[in-house]
């Protein structure tokens, strides 16, 4: 189901979606129905339907309730949960997160597991297998992995431009195409098909946007607090990458001038005070005890005055950095995302007093600030929609496997 991307391809995509999420709800339905259910015109609505059928992501089935002697039994429509099927997977700094959609976009499974952060790629990717093999079976949602039509990756930092006509600049300027990152070399050779790749909390954006708090949302702006600090952005109703590959660095706007040293090289980047080891540390400094999130989440609840007085402050700068982004960009929609996003309104409340004090008049009353919903997988689920490309989102994102050269030859020509 790859289409044109513009006006019109985004209205049929709309149909597709409209028909498709008729059948999740309602299970096999003739055409007369759909007809009944969705509103489109005749022509329009077969029009959808044989290209459905066509790419597999919808298949006949006849109809067994129809009375004996009244001729033909009915023929119905229904998902095919034996559709090509695409995998995301999110290399995060310490878990690894998997999830897999069938061709009617249905997620027919998920799976997480936490590692150490200096864990090896190899090591990485045979973790990322076996969840992959956690999720086949036999059942009928299972996932087939002979389905598998691509894989979309999201990794920890900057990810290089892959626009389109980037190997014909690095070609003419005599330079050497940029090496595929060891995730796409890996995964290739295992799964054999084509892996895309990209920062993995712009995934999370996208998947946000697409599936989550934002859903529906043509402007969002999009911040993970996690052992890192970044987003992404969605302008005008697609992804924003930037001209390298190097939007959504968030984590890495001043905050204090002349503050903690950060991994970026600079000095106080909202990284140094908003990531998870910053929090904690300052916590502990505090005179509280915390080892991790989950902790920290329990001082909140139990009233704890220096998680209380800290989360307020970090709250503060975070909500200021929200602000200059909104006078610059202009969203409706700001989602938080990441881990301690859990501490819930002792992070958030400050937040929100940060954005009424420091985004402009007119829009500080349109700006809605949401808790994202999609939890671990969103980057991955941002990996499956880089994979199916068929969001609009992503009309002006570089598509399809030709993202990147696929580092692994084909069998036969080894």
């Amino acid at each position: 189901m790859s289409h044109p991307r513009g006006p019109l391809s985004q209205l049929r995509r709309g149909h597709e979606e409209l028909v498709l999420g008729l059948l999740r709800k309602h299970g096999p339905l003739s055409r007369g129905e759909l007809g009944k259910r969705c509103g489109l015109s005749r022509t329009t609505l077969y029009d959808i339907l044989a290209e459905l059928v066509a790419s597999g992501a919808v298949v006949t089935a006849t109809s067994q309730e129809a009375p004996r002697g009244r001729g033909r039994p009915a023929e119905t429509l229904t998902l095919n949960p034996d559709a090509g099927q695409a995998i995301g997977i999110d290399f995060a700094r310490r878990a690894l997160h998997v999830a897999a959609v069938n061709l009617a976009h249905e997620v027919v499974g998920s799976a997480s597991e936490p590692h150490d952060a200096d864990l090896p790629w190899e090591q990485r990717v045979e973790l990322a297998v076996r969840l992959v093999g956690s999720l086949t079976g036999t059942g009928t949602g299972a996932l087939r992995l002979g389905a598998l039509d691509a894989i979309g990756v999201g990794v920890v930092g900057v990810v290089g431009s892959q626009h389109a006509g980037e190997e014909d600049r690095h070609a003419e300027e005599g330079r050497d195409q940029p090496e595929p990152h060891p995730a796409q070399v890996l995964l290739r050779e295992r799964f054999g098909v084509p892996v895309l790749l990209d920062n993995n909390t712009r995934l999370a954006a996208l998947g946000e946007s697409i599936w989550g708090a934002a859903a529906g949302g043509q402007d969002v702006l999009y911040l993970r607090l996690s052992h890192g600090v970044g987003g992404g952005l969605v302008v005008g109703g697609s992804l924003h990458r930037g001209a390298y590959g190097l939007s959504g660095e968030f984590g890495h706007i001043t905050v204090e001038p002349g503050g903690a040293r950060c991994d970026c090289g600079g000095t106080g980047c909202l990284e140094t005070v908003a990531s998870i080891r910053a929090v904690l540390d300052a916590y502990r400094a505090a005179g509280g005890r915390a080892a991790d999130v989950p902790e920290l989440v329990k001082a909140v609840r139990a009233g704890d005055r220096a998680a209380l007085t800290l989360l307020g402050g970090v709250g503060a700068r975070i909500g200021e950095v929200l602000a200059a982004l909104c006078n610059a960009i202009g969203p409706s929609v700001i989602v938080i995302g990441g881990e301690l996003a859990e501490t819930g309104e002792a992070l958030v409340a400050p937040i929100e007093r940060a954005l009424r004090d420091h985004v402009m008049p007119v829009s500080r009353h349109r700006v809605s600030l949401r808790r994202a919903t999609l939890g671990e997988v969103a980057g991955a689920l941002g990996g499956i929609a880089l994979v199916l490309h068929e969001s609009p989102l992503l009309s002006r994102y570089p598509a399809g496997p030709d993202l990147a050269e696929d580092p692994i030859p084909d069998k036969e020509s080894r």
